[in-house]
Formats: C-alpha cells, structure tokens, sequence
C-alpha cells in the first residue's frame, strides 16, 4: 500500500509539473502574441503617420515655390536681417505649414548642399580623390583611381593606362559590365568603379553626393556635413564653424564664406561653392525618439551637441519644379540612412 502510495504521489507531481509547463509555454505564447499585435499595430500607425507627414511635405516644398502673401512673417536672422525660406531645407527639423502629427520629425535636404557626381569635372574628381586620401596620398594609387573613374564614365570599352573596362568587371564575382556613360544612374553606382568602394568607404554617399541636376557649385547654406567633410580646404573644426554661423545667419557671399575659412583654405575651396539651388530634394520622415529610461535623460551632457538617436528613416527623392504640378518622386527608400543631424555648438 505504501508503495502504491507513494506512485501515485509520484504521478501527481509529474501531472503537475507537466501542466505548470504548459500553461507557462501556452501563457508565453499568448504574451508573444499580444506583443506582436501591439507592435504590428503600432508599426501601421507609425506608416499612416509617416506617409501623411510626406504629402504635407511635398505640399511644403509647394509653397516654397510659390509667391509669398503679404502679410507673411519674413524670416529673419540674429541680427534682424531677412533669411532665404529655401536655406531651412538644409536637414533642420521643420514645422510644416500643414502640421504633421506630433510625434513624426520632417527633414527637408536640397540637393544643392550635395556634390553633383554628373557635373563634375576631372581635375575636380581627382582634388576630391586626394583629400580624401589624405596629405601623403601616392600619386600612382590617384592616377589608378582617376583612370578607372575615366573608363567607368566614357563612352567605350578601350580601357586606359592602369584603368578598368569590361574585361576586369566580368571576371568578378558576380561579373557586371561598366556604366560607359558620362551620368550616373545612382549614387551607389560609385562603390562599383574598381577602388572607389574602399576610397569612400564608412561615407554616406546619398548624403554626400546626388546625381541629380545640372548644378556643379554647393551652396554652403544647404551644404551637408557629409559634402563638406569631402571639400577640399574644410576641416571638421571649420564645418561646425560654417553650421554654427549659418544657423545664425544667412551666407550670403563668398567674402562672408572667407571670413570663416582662413585664406589658404579657402583658395582650395573657392571653386566648390556657390549661391546655387537645386528643384531636387530628399525628404525625409520618421518617429520621434523617446529617451528609453528617466535616468538616460538626467545622465546626458546639457552642454553636449544635440544628437538625433534616429540613424534611419522613411525617404523620398522628389524634384518639384513648379506649384502648379505634384513632385516627381525618382527614387523611394522605407530604411534609409540619416545624414547627420547634429547641431553644431560654438566653441567661442
């Protein structure tokens, strides 16, 4: 009997063991489940949210071009003189005419601030290879990278002196063929010239460049600070100047430019820059982000540069030529890389 006892003891605690397990994989199963649904909802809202916040967008970049009301508040700067509207689509965080929702931030980039790879000339490709190999750059690894840009971009299979043409791209793995055209289809077409992946390597080069317009010159008031870290005569010290000054005040000329950037350094730059606009723009729209906990926002530095924890978002390529008719969207991107949006700080 005391044996028998002790079995179905045994057995009831194996039965209970095995229940408490199942209703806790069940429970867990239910949890995960509600959780999903909660973020698949939230996931859609988000979507909803994002993809009204680009019509209202579009509809801001509208009314940019068209004729101002009178009685318009003017923008002015520190000193009271009156802005150009356009220059705030430079990457700053907007308050649209038609408000998005709340939570949803609009960053408007006028390509005018990129560096246009279809309108660049040799001499300034090569003065881009160089800064950005540095000053102990070899001038072999420069004449390599210059040849291979030059067969990428003409109109034949005739490989130049240490270039790269058809027969080098289709014994790769997986071969391709060159472009053999003067324009760019894409920005990432860059990292397929052979050594130009490594050259630029850690760039955002949507960021950076654009392939769009006809512009040559970037405008400083627009410029990103992934252009600027490519110009040649501009250091990181003297991009947060630039920024800095620009979100105080308009840049109006190139004197105002060389007040900033000390005379041997601007001679490199000169050429680069320009009063220009373009009628392209990327836009940008995602979710606000929220500190994860109370004590991450007492830990941070109030004296630190403000820093956007958002590093990807929703974009749009849109160029937008007259009020009169909708943008026409080139290129869309649900998971596209945010230029930098820091703020710059002044050290003065």
């Amino acid at each position: 009997m005391k044996h028998q006892r002790g079995s179905v003891i045994i057995i009831v605690l194996w039965t209970s063991i095995l229940l408490t397990v199942l209703v806790t994989v069940m429970a867990g199963k239910v949890q995960l489940s509600a959780r999903t649904a909660f973020y698949n909802q939230q996931a859609v809202q988000d979507l909803a949210a994002v993809t009204a916040a680009m019509n209202k967008a579009e509809m801001e970049i509208l009314l940019e071009s068209m004729q101002k009301p009178i009685d318009q508040p003017v923008l002015t700067d520190i000193d009271g003189n009156p802005r150009e509207s356009l220059f705030r689509f430079n990457g700053q965080p907007l308050t649209l005419n038609y408000p998005a929702d709340d939570n949803i931030v609009v960053r408007i980039y006028n390509h005018a601030g990129k560096i246009n790879l279809n309108g660049i000339r040799g001499v300034d490709m090569r003065m881009l290879i160089e800064n950005r190999l540095g000053p102990d750059f070899d001038p072999q690894e420069v004449q390599e990278l210059m040849a291979a840009w030059a067969d990428w971009t003409d109109l034949d299979d005739r490989g130049q002196i240490n270039g790269a043409e058809k027969d080098y791209y289709q014994s790769l793995d997986p071969p391709y063929s060159p472009r053999n055209n003067s324009e760019l289809d894409s920005v990432e077409e860059l990292r397929l010239i052979r050594g130009f992946d490594e050259l630029f390597k850690g760039v955002n080069l949507d960021a950076a460049f654009t392939v769009y317009g006809t512009g040559r010159s970037v405008n400083l008031n627009l410029a990103t600070r992934e252009a600027m870290q490519l110009l040649p005569g501009l250091d990181d010290e003297l991009i947060e100047k630039i920024i800095f000054f620009r979100q105080q005040r308009e840049i109006r000329n190139k004197p105002m430019v060389a007040e900033i950037v000390p005379l041997e350094k601007y001679v490199q730059l000169d050429r680069w820059i320009g009063d220009n606009t373009s009628t392209v723009y990327s836009v940008y729209a995602y979710p606000k982000a929220t500190p994860s906990t109370e004590q991450d926002s007492e830990q941070r530095d109030p004296n630190a540069p403000e820093v956007d924890p958002v590093t990807q978002a929703y974009m749009e390529i849109m160029e937008v030529r007259s009020y009169q008719n909708r943008g026409r969207v080139y290129k869309v991107d649900p998971y596209s890389r945010l230029p930098d949006t820091t703020i710059a700080q002044d050290e003065d």
